[in-house]
């Protein structure tokens, strides 16, 4: 239980922070933040990209997408059943089907969770996960939201692809932290990405 206090104690100080950050100074690290990935091996010669849509709280990713899509990779995006842990990264065909997609309750774009969309894990694998999170630390402790979607997530993606996977996160200044208490079902990120 003392983890679990730790864990929300962590979550709610970067929260605040994160909600005090000015706009103009998000924009202006995620632009760093984003052009360090574009720069990155793994995401240049990967074929096969997952990424979160990103909330204010968040780097934004709308310049990841039209990276994606304009160097002819594929993009998967999350969708998630609020029913269950289960999430499944989707196929996203254009930038114009990201701007027509629905906005949850999370104030996030997300397509509706359905068996008609097309899964990443059944048609092919992933080769780099994007993972969103709250705060990391630079050797790839990761704090989420506190729902482990994308802890239940990654372990489906080692069950199914073994190590033929990457995970990268992409994170303000104010989110790399000393250190996070993790669990043993909680996920290390291989390689985090912030402005400094």
């Amino acid at each position: 239980m003392a983890l679990q206090a730790a864990k929300k104690a962590l979550r709610t100080r970067l929260k605040d922070i994160l909600k005090n950050l000015p706009e103009e100074e998000k924009s202006r690290q995620s632009e760093i933040v984003v052009n360090k990935l574009f720069q990155n091996k793994k995401y240049q010669e990967s074929k096969r990209v997952s990424v979160y849509l990103s909330r204010d709280i968040e780097v934004d990713t709308r310049t990841v997408l039209a990276n994606i899509f304009g160097s002819g990779k594929e993009c998967f995006i999350p969708t998630y059943d609020s029913k269950s842990t289960s999430m499944i990264m989707v196929k996203l065909h254009s930038f114009q089907d990201y701007e027509n997609l629905p906005v949850t309750s999370w104030n996030i774009k997300q397509p509706q969770y359905s068996d008609d969309l097309q899964d990443a894990l059944a048609t092919g694998g992933i080769d780099l996960v994007i993972v969103p999170g709250i705060g990391f630390t630079i050797g790839g402790q990761r704090i989420g939201n506190g729902k482990g979607y994308y802890d239940v997530y990654l372990k489906q993606c080692k069950e199914k692809m073994g190590g033929k996977f990457s995970t990268v996160a992409l994170a303000f200044q104010e989110q790399v932290v000393p250190s996070i208490p993790v669990s043993d079902h909680d996920i290390m990120i291989d390689e985090v990405i912030c402005p400094n």
